[in-house]
């Protein structure tokens, strides 16, 4: 049987209000995308996942969605939008749209339908529930169950016309769609189907294991410290996710080749992954989850945790063995909700920053699974120099901020900490194209600062350098293209307590490889036998003189024959 496209493909990322602004509103668009396909397929990724382009008020940066068929005018319209899947298409790459349907945006006219009355026929489309017996709607406390959002404050918003309450796990503009009701689903998947017949090649499926909940709607535990509790055990993977997800195979995506589905599932565990990407049972092809993510988080949010490297060998490890005989792992340090890795497991400093991207890109790209790459990632793009609260624009790090410090009692300080390390804006700065004002991103003013160290790291420079970030994320593609080891082989991890060198070998019948990444700034030593006079398919810096030692954050990948 011959193995799915994406095995040997490597999917990118755009975030397109920060990627390229055409019309100098300081806005990305549709048509800036267009403007740097060329940059992509010179790049030579596969499929372009394209962050949400759908009408939307923009309160959560687009995932928040008022209109699930049309593209949204800050954007460009749905001829343009035909005119980039063309322009993709004809230079051999996908597209893949972001579809967000655990929740749509307060203003989409199904919400607004059933907020007019609680007899309305669409009532039932979202989770409304009274408020708790023998309490006063509206009152702190009367909330139908305890949970806390995802962005901050409580996850119920009280809606005086009914005297009701509705359920949203985000932002109280992004109210969550019930999928027990058969109606929304089928509405769901006639739109997605809508899009497909449109040509697009598949969907990102945000938040997915969140759209099944315990219809009882429990109580979480509360934690100490926070005045509201999680409740993700009421609605991770719920108890009809699987009848939902291959429901949604056999209305939308049944009959239909080359598409790809991925699922991004938060808390999601090996082994249900096994079970969403098991291709018999027709769920999604790979998921998203965030195990190594939150490696450097502990249990205090606002404490930043040094980065073990032991740890993150153990989470990755663990989803390449439980994923090696069934499924499909999915790779990505970055993405729009995370910190540039660079300065996060990296070392972002002029000395090293180069090396370091190469570094990190060669470990991730030679693990079993599909590789993303995020916008700018190619080019080694690094954390923003964020000031105070009022340079963020996230409203999940502007929400979190003001419950941690009005409600928590944290310091200013001790939360801009976090944030300016962790917050999501460091992903969403502009694309940094040459080392023009704003980076060419824009002619106008951008909707958030560009880094300032866009002079030195930028597409312009990069792609005239053959020693750069860019090319050598060129010569990683391409050798999962040409090296069938890098997709269909093996993975056996070595090394799996040094502290310093990450180190595994890729096995597919007689040729194997051996990747070796120091993640330090120091000298280090892998104490691997049996590779001497093996073929040096890549590094990141000048070979190693003698043995396996390494320069500090430098990567090599060997090739031999057993």
């Amino acid at each position: 049987m011959t193995d799915p496209w994406w095995k040997k493909s490597v999917v990118y990322q755009i975030y397109p209000r920060s990627f390229a602004d055409a019309d100098g509103d300081g806005m990305g668009d549709l048509r800036g995308i267009i403007d740097h396909l060329d940059h992509l397929a010179e790049l030579g990724v596969d499929v372009l996942w394209l962050s949400p382009v759908y009408p939307s008020p923009q309160d959560d940066n687009g995932y928040d969605i008022s209109d699930y068929q049309n593209i949204e005018p800050l954007f460009g319209t749905l001829e343009i939008f035909d005119e980039l899947l063309a322009g993709a298409h004809a230079r051999n790459m996908k597209i893949i749209m972001d579809l967000v349907v655990n929740h749509s945006s307060a203003e989409h006219r199904w919400f607004q339908e059933s907020r007019s009355s609680t007899d309305n026929p669409k009532r039932d489309w979202y989770w409304w529930r009274p408020a708790r017996p023998g309490m006063e709607p509206g009152a702190p406390g009367a909330e139908p169950t305890n949970w806390g959002s995802i962005f901050g404050g409580p996850s119920w918003e009280y809606d005086e016309k009914t005297g009701e309450y509705y359920l949203h796990l985000f932002s109280t503009k992004q109210p969550d769609l019930n999928w027990e009701n058969p109606e929304v689903r089928q509405a769901v998947y006639a739109m997605m189907r809508w899009w497909l017949d449109r040509g697009v090649d598949g969907f990102r499926m945000d938040v997915i294991n969140m759209i099944s909940k315990d219809v009882n709607l429990p109580d979480g535990r509360l934690t100490a410290g926070s005045p509201y509790a999680d409740g993700s055990a009421a609605f991770i993977g719920g108890p009809r996710l699987h009848e939902f997800l291959q429901e949604m195979h056999h209305e939308v995506f049944e009959g239909r080749d080359g598409l790809l589905t991925v699922g991004e599932m938060p808390g999601v565990t090996v082994d249900e992954a096994v079970l969403h990407t098991d291709p018999v049972r027709h769920e999604v092809d790979m998921v998203f989850q965030f195990d190594h993510v939150w490696v450097d988080c502990g249990p205090d949010p606002w404490l930043i945790v040094p980065l073990q490297l032991t740890a993150l060998k153990a989470i990755l490890g663990r989803w390449q063995a439980g994923l090696a005989d069934v499924g499909w792992n999915s790779l990505y340090w970055n993405n729009h909700d995370q910190p540039r890795v660079l300065s996060r497991y990296g070392d972002d400093s002029p000395a090293h920053r180069s090396a370091s991207a190469k570094m990190l890109g060669t470990v991730l790209h030679l693990h079993r699974g599909t590789p993303y790459v995020y916008q700018g990632e190619e080019l080694g793009m690094t954390n923003y120099p964020f000031g105070g609260i009022d340079e963020f624009r996230d409203i999940e790090a502007l929400g979190r901020y003001r419950q941690a410090v009005e409600l928590e009692g944290r310091t200013p300080e001790e939360v801009l900490t976090v944030l300016r390390a962790r917050g999501r804006d460091n992903a969403r700065t502009p694309m940094q194209w040459d080392d023009s004002p704003h980076g060419g991103f824009t002619t106008g003013t951008p909707w958030l600062p560009v880094n300032p160290n866009h002079a030195e790291i930028n597409a312009k420079a990069q792609r005239a350098d053959p020693d750069s970030v860019f090319h050598y994320y060129r010569r990683l593609i391409e050798l999962r293209k040409t090296e069938p080891a890098v997709a269909g082989g093996d993975f056996t991890m070595l090394l799996p307590h040094d502290e310093r060198v990450y180190a595994f070998t890729r096995r597919l019948g007689s040729t194997e490889l051996l990747v070796i990444g120091n993640f330090s700034g120091v000298e280090a030593h892998a104490a691997i036998d049996g590779w001497d006079g093996a073929e040096l398919l890549l590094t990141n810096l000048e070979p190693p003189a003698g043995g396996l030692h390494l320069a500090p954050w430098q990567a090599v990948v060997y090739r031999r024959s057993v």
